[in-house]
């Protein structure tokens, strides 16, 4: 089969909800009588899935004859070695494309919507049949690039986690998280559900969330709405972070005095954990992907000095 261009693509794909329902009950009958069985519609996993594989033979279609193709599953991502001169083209949702972001260093990423009618796709600006244009153009440097500010966290005992979208540093359940907070000159015990780090990515997500929850309750309180026009996200360029403390607890020997403010490259957050056990630190949403955060270990969350890149 010719090529166009000897340029190395890595190609990433996930796995359907379909493909883990077979991974877990053994045939796709098995699956489909466990889910019809609880009264939901096997129909939508099935033509999800089947959209999706139509997409990905289509995308590896394309791209085997723009250049050298390897095609990755987003499971084997966190330990992939990527070259420096590699395209990487994301098929998938956009969390996908966050999660990649984190594993790459410099290299452009094509985020690509598999499913336009499905999934709404904020990273995702192109479909299947653009990669005949959008690829080529790369290659050339013709495509313009936004550049991703990511949030980056150093434990003590010289762990490192980045994050695309937002961490969240405190207890593996529902209970209290008991830290240590300094930030400026401000310095505090803290009992809370957790902390959560945003970046301009991610302001539209958990951080939006943060802050309705926290403009309804003060709109109540006070009984006077706040503005429509309240600011609820910032640039994903934005050389700065937002932290914010949930549900904050004072008491005796924990304050709730600092509980949102802005982490910037001169004034990183810290924080030393009180925990015995169950405390976590997880980037982007996923749980399973946790560092452990319990008594003595201390954590700086600070803007990462590497950047994503995202093909637009």
């Amino acid at each position: 089969m010719s090529r166009t261009t000897e340029n190395k693509i890595v190609l990433i794909i996930r796995k359907t909800r379909l493909d883990e329902l077979v991974a877990r009950f053994n045939t796709e009958a098995q699956a489909q009588f466990y889910v019809e069985h609880l009264g939901a519609d096997f129909s939508d996993y099935k033509l999800e899935h089947e959209t999706y594989k139509a997409s990905v033979l289509e995308a590896q279609y394309v791209l085997a004859r723009l250049g050298r193709l390897q095609t990755v599953d987003r499971e084997y991502v966190t330990n992939f070695i990527f070259g420096h001169d590699d395209t990487v083209v994301v098929l998938g949702q956009d969390g996908l494309v966050a999660n990649v972001l984190k594993y790459l260093q410099d290299q452009p990423v094509i985020g690509v919507n598999p499913d336009p009618s499905r999934w709404e796709g904020t990273l995702l600006p192109f479909v299947v049949p653009d990669l005949f244009r959008v690829v080529p153009e790369q290659f050339s440097g013709n495509r313009p690039i936004c550049t991703v500010t990511m949030a980056k966290v150093e434990l003590n005992n010289g762990q490192t986690l980045h994050a695309v979208n937002d961490l969240f540093i405190g207890p593996k359940s529902h209970t209290s998280a008991r830290y240590a907070l300094h930030i400026g000159s401000c310095s505090e015990n803290q009992s809370s559900s957790g902390i959560i780090v945003s970046t301009g990515l991610g302001s539209t997500g958990w951080f939006r969330s943060v802050l309705a929850g926290a403009a309804g309750i003060a709109s109540t309180l006070s009984g006077k709405k706040l503005p429509g026009t309240l600011k609820n996200h910032f640039e994903w360029d934005a050389d700065y972070l937002y932290f914010s403390v949930r549900e904050p607890w004072p008491s005796k020997t924990s304050s709730a005095e600092t509980t949102f403010g802005k982490i910037t490259p001169k004034q990183p957050l810290r924080l030393i954990s009180h925990m015995p056990e169950n405390g976590v630190i997880f980037s982007d949403g996923i749980e399973s992907d946790f560092i452990e955060f319990n008594s003595g270990t201390l954590a700086l969350i600070s803007v990462a000095d590497k950047k994503g890149h995202l093909v637009i």
